[in-house]
């Protein structure tokens, strides 16, 4: 990135951070804090961490005087957060922490990208709220600024989970590690969670073979590990009837058949697959080390993204259904900036539809800030780095 476009982004940064109303999460003197800096040769990462408040006027004078690209805090609390090693920090517990990424969701343009990850966010919500007993009051919910949402839990009662229990967690949300004769066997009145999710993924599937030639259908089924053509054959004889237990009585699926319990147990331990992809479509595609990681450190809500010009945005879930991160978590404005740009770019923001072409041109600040922070185009030459007035 070129000096004066480093400039540019941090000018624009400080211009924000000089009079913004600054949040912080509890606790800040127990706190790890991070940034990253606009410095010479950004956007090469040089984290700044290990660093203490005493408290958030202290923080927010720091942040105010360095503008940071990036402004991170601890999801665990320490009783020494300043201490330069991980192992002299005290560890006191953590807030449990959800990470949901578009990246590793889907790939497109960035508003379907955003479109997608508020799905899986809604999704997640519902398990934590209906399925594991988290208050909607508990759940701080936060666009993250650049492919998608934060979920900060600071309930007391799961500060002191370690790895393990976290892990319990994010494998029921994500959906791994199904044990087929558990989630059939429920003799529950009524379906709910992943007995739910499985047993409709399952008569999904059913169907989806059903409408095969019977070559085909065994085909499918005798690629999947230790099914052969025999027993895929068998258990196609008996398709109809499973689907039609699965609907009306799943826990009287006989998985000791040999057929049927032998290729409902290879579906349950494939990682891919028609059946592997209908299943992952039901599960909340949280980033699994994000949750299991006790001493993560997370964007500060109400700083800016280096990589978008965002402000990482705390979202009532209530609001999260119309919240919508290309209006709502846009900070600069309109004021012509000129850019010079690697490649076309087609890009919504603010109400419109911007078409960049290749070269230099005129758009809106905003657009500029997210140009240049993503990498996609440089300051013009002769353009000024600082706001006029």
């Amino acid at each position: 990135m070129k000096a004066a476009t480093i400039e540019f982004l941090r000018q624009r940064f400080a211009d924000y951070y000089k009079t913004a109303p600054l949040s912080a999460p509890p606790s800040v003197e127990q706190r790890e804090w991070a940034f990253v800096l606009f410095d010479p040769g950004y956007p090469e990462i040089r984290m700044r961490r290990h660093i203490g408040y005493p408290g958030k006027a202290e923080l927010f004078e720091y942040a105010r005087s360095v503008a940071p690209a990036h402004l991170y805090y601890s999801s665990a609390y320490y009783g020494m957060p300043h201490a330069p090693t991980m192992g002299e920090k005290e560890w006191l517990g953590a807030d449990l922490i959800f990470d949901l990424d578009a990246d590793h969701i889907v790939r497109g343009p960035y508003e379907m990208m955003l479109a997608r990850v508020r799905e899986e966010t809604e999704k997640l919500i519902g398990m934590l709220t209906s399925e594991l007993g988290f208050d909607e009051k508990e759940i701080y919910l936060v666009f993250s600024g650049g492919r998608g949402y934060h979920i900060h839990i600071r309930d007391i009662s799961v500060r002191g989970f370690g790895s393990a229990e976290r892990r319990e967690i994010v494998d029921y949300v994500c959906g791994i590690g199904l044990d087929p004769g558990i989630v059939l066997s429920s003799h529950s009145p009524s379906l709910r969670g992943w007995r739910q999710r499985y047993i409709e993924a399952l008569t999904e599937y059913l169907l989806i073979l059903e409408r095969m030639t019977p070559k085909d259908a065994a085909a499918e089924l005798s690629a999947l590990e230790g099914v052969g053509k025999v027993t895929a054959e068998e258990f196609m004889k008996r398709s109809r009837d499973l689907r039609s237990a699965l609907q009306s009585n799943p826990s009287g699926v006989n998985l000791r058949d040999f057929a049927t319990g032998k290729v409902i147990k290879a579906l349950s331990a494939a990682k891919e697959g028609t059946f592997f992809s209908i299943l992952q479509k039901k599960a909340a595609l949280a980033d699994e080390p994000v949750t299991t990681d006790t001493k993560r450190l997370i964007r500060l809500p109400s700083s800016l993204h280096g990589g978008s010009g965002f402000r990482v945005t705390p979202v009532p879930v209530r609001d999260l259904p119309d919240f919508d991160p290309l209006n709502d978590a846009v900070i600069f404005g309109t004021r012509p900036v000129r850019v010079d740009c690697s490649r076309p770019v087609t890009m919504p923001l603010l109400g419109a539809v911007h078409q960049v072409e290749k070269g230099e041109s005129r758009v809106p600040e905003a657009l500029a800030v997210f140009l240049c922070c993503r990498g996609l185009a440089e300051l013009a030459g002769g353009e000024t780095a600082r706001a006029p007035g």
